[in-house]
């Protein structure tokens, strides 16, 4: 099983403190931000990538002041400093890739706070492009099935039809891929079976997994983790591939 997964599950049961709380609604309001300034609009009905970005943060309980004024920021209302999209590359320990996607309004202090991330644990940065060409852009959609009698081989077969291309189940969760840009359609047809979505995103999946050993893996998770709680990062991914005893010892 890949990392993604695991490791968010690893930081579902870690619990979210009130110090991480206040970061999580910083992040999703740069979201909110990016998405209505990409879109053109802060109106979710008009703009896709914000009702994505506005959904997540209402299922976070961000209060709706605080999601307007982060969707006016992002079309230039506010008058606040405009925030900046910018991917990082680089290698993990074990060969790991990293794609660390940030949203800045100081490219230099992020720049400077990532990469001696990345060397303080021993990795590498990396150039624009390094690691980029082993992912693909795709669309995620993640179903839990937690308290529910439905069956994951049965709703599996139902998101297929609904236009997944690809489904990873592990227990009861299931992480639904799709085109990116066909992300909308499958949702909805996904909502329209009465299936329990409880996430719609854009991703970064990797084409092949790599699966270090115990120590380098350990390195790995504990530098996603710093890498996450930096203010200006939003997601990290990569293409690390855990396992079940792995994932539990860094969760102990």
């Amino acid at each position: 099983m890949s990392g993604h997964s695991k490791w968010h599950s690893i930081r579902r049961s870690k619990g979210v403190t009130d110090q991480r709380r206040g970061q999580l609604f910083t992040k999703l309001a740069r979201d909110i931000t990016i998405a209505a300034r990409e879109g053109g609009s802060a109106d979710p009905d008009q703009n896709f990538r914000l009702r994505l970005a506005v959904d997540k943060a209402r299922a976070s309980n961000m209060p709706n002041e605080n999601i307007q004024r982060a969707a006016d920021r992002g079309v230039g209302k506010g008058g606040e400093a405009a925030l900046e999209e910018i991917y990082y590359e680089g290698y993990a320990p074990g060969g790991v890739a990293l794609i660390i996607e940030t949203a800045t309004d100081n490219r230099n202090r992020t720049s400077s706070d990532v990469r001696s991330a990345i060397n303080k644990a021993g990795g590498n940065p990396g150039e624009p492009g390094s690691v980029g060409w082993m992912f693909e852009t795709k669309g995620l959609i993640t179903i839990d099935l937690t308290g529910t009698k439905l069956d994951p081989d049965e709703v599996q077969l139902q998101v297929i039809d609904a236009g997944a291309d690809d489904v990873d189940v592990s227990d009861v969760v299931l992480e639904v891929y799709c085109e990116w840009t066909s992300l909308n359609i499958v949702r909805q047809a996904i909502i329209d079976q009465g299936l329990p979505i409880t996430g719609a995103e854009k991703t970064m999946r990797p084409k092949t997994l790599v699966q270090p050993d115990e120590k380098d893996a350990l390195a790995i998770l504990r530098l996603i983790e710093k890498l996450e709680d930096l203010d200006d990062v939003q997601k990290v991914y990569s293409n690390l591939d855990i396992t079940d005893e792995i994932a539990a010892k860094f969760d102990e």
